[in-house]
């Protein structure tokens, strides 16, 4: 394996052998690994000493002692001692409910085929015993526990899910982080200490999948030696055939560079990108951590969901879906239901959206709400999927963008039997829905059409 200390003493990889150098050129020439455009569906969670006070959102600590904003100074005041500090809110974090296995259980059922862990925030505290973050970290202080390999362990032993972790690269209050930012960016003790070594440590402690990185948009990529890591991690790592990573690797590059896009927080672009991109969403629209205060109102519906679901597939995008576990280790009520009707919804649907493709027309060139994929490659049938958001009136919907034949069938999945159509005069197909009673509808919150034989499936 190529040498660590060199990695961080040269700050850069010379490996004649290698297939991909040090150089953006090279590394956004690596192939995405099949798995990620496949699975369409990841799970995205939020966790830390921030979980603690589970108050406004996790930037709470920057938000108090930073930016002071009032709302957090006043939190403060009346709950806590005078000269309270963050770090005091460690030992609470205990985690005496957490069951990994019920989490793989819980994310196996929503149907996602990826699930990504917040393996350290810009706080600084890790979810794993690293050797770089001495007493800031979930063996030493608060649950004792390695809370992210148990999670990995319970993953890989009870489902096929891919894990995956995130990683924020700066850290708010990090004393070496400041020098160098003070510094303009002309030094790198944080780097060579801390960033590095922690990632290269992730990697070889508990491989990987997906590497989701954060936190880099004050300082330039070369500050981060990112190129360098990339390299090491595609051409060395015990990962390097199936890893995937994000695209915020220092101020500039996201959006650009990388592996996936995810270009901004919830990046929903609603058309057709030319590079594979992810929707990082969160079930509370207010937060990614958990909140105490948070009301119905503030957590993503059903339909909401799965609307945002079916316009990034048919874009060709990758959905990750955020939970905000407690303090104390339980994936709330509202997010397990929200991720279980997901599965059922899947269950159902999910030929139309794992390993599918996007189409020519994302969405119908006459009636709204409709969002197509198509079929796997290589299928025998051309087939389009067609995403029906709101049953149509009267049991006829009117679809502008397919050109069918008299020898095409159309379908509604999880329904038996074949639709009658008709070609219309203008153009375009009108389809006869069946008449189903809400007890024998397949799913509740979005129908697809399933439709094989389309004429114009290029």
């Amino acid at each position: 394996m190529f040498s660590l200390a060199s990695l961080l003493i040269l700050g850069f990889v010379v490996l004649s052998s290698s297939q991909y150098q040090p150089t953006w050129k090279s590394i956004d020439s690596r192939p995405l690994p099949y798995w990620y455009d496949d699975s369409k569906v990841g799970i995205f969670i939020h966790w830390g000493v921030f979980s603690v006070p589970s108050f406004g959102s996790e930037w709470f600590w920057e938000q108090w002692q930073q930016r002071k904003l009032k709302p957090f100074v006043d939190f403060m005041d009346w709950n806590y001692k005078p000269n309270f500090t963050y770090a005091a809110f460690a030992p609470s974090f205990t985690c005496e409910f957490y069951d990994p296995e019920q989490w793989a259980e819980i994310f196996n059922a929503s149907g996602a085929r990826y699930v990504v862990l917040t393996s350290k925030h810009h706080e600084g505290y890790t979810l794993w015993p690293s050797k770089f973050s001495w007493n800031w970290n979930a063996v030493d202080v608060g649950p004792k526990r390695d809370l992210l390999g148990d999670l990995a362990n319970a993953i890989r032993k009870k489902t096929n899910i891919h894990f995956g972790i995130y990683h924020s690269l700066f850290e708010w209050f990090h004393p070496l982080y400041l020098y160098d930012k003070n510094n303009d960016w002309k030094s790198q003790f944080f780097v060579k200490t801390k960033t590095m070594p922690e990632l290269i440590e992730l990697v070889n402690m508990y491989k990987p999948e997906v590497i989701w990185s954060d936190g880099d948009w004050e300082a330039p990529d070369t500050y981060w030696n990112s190129t360098g890591f990339l390299a090491w991690l595609y051409n060395e790592s015990p990962v390097r055939n199936t890893v995937v990573v994000n695209d915020r690797w220092g101020s500039g590059i996201a959006c650009h560079h990388g592996g996936f896009f995810t270009c901004q927080d919830k990046y929903n672009p609603g058309k057709l990108q030319n590079r594979k991109w992810e929707d990082a969403m969160t079930l509370d629209k207010n937060s990614w951590g958990y909140r105490r205060t948070a009301n119905l109102k503030d957590y993503l519906s059903m339909e909401e969901l799965i609307s945002i679901l079916v316009e990034t597939v048919s874009c060709g995008g990758n959905i990750l879906i955020n939970v905000g576990p407690t303090h104390d280790g339980r994936i709330i009520p509202i997010f397990e239901e929200r991720l279980r009707n997901l599965g059922k919804w899947l269950n159902v649907n999910g030929e139309a959206v794992y390993e599918s493709r996007p189409w020519t027309y994302q969405n119908d060139t006459v009636t709204p709400n409709i969002w197509y994929t198509k079929g796997r490659k290589n299928t025998i049938v051309p087939t389009v999927y067609a995403f029906i958001l709101n049953w149509p009136k009267n049991n006829q919907l009117y679809l502008g963008a397919p050109i069918l034949k008299s020898t095409s069938k159309i379908s509604v999945l999880g329904v038996k039997g074949i639709l009658d159509f008709k070609k219309a005069a203008t153009g375009g197909v009108l389809i006869y829905f069946p008449l189903l009673t809400p007890d024998i509808l397949p799913c509740q919150w979005a129908w697809v059409l399933k439709m094989e034989g389309v004429v114009n499936y290029q």
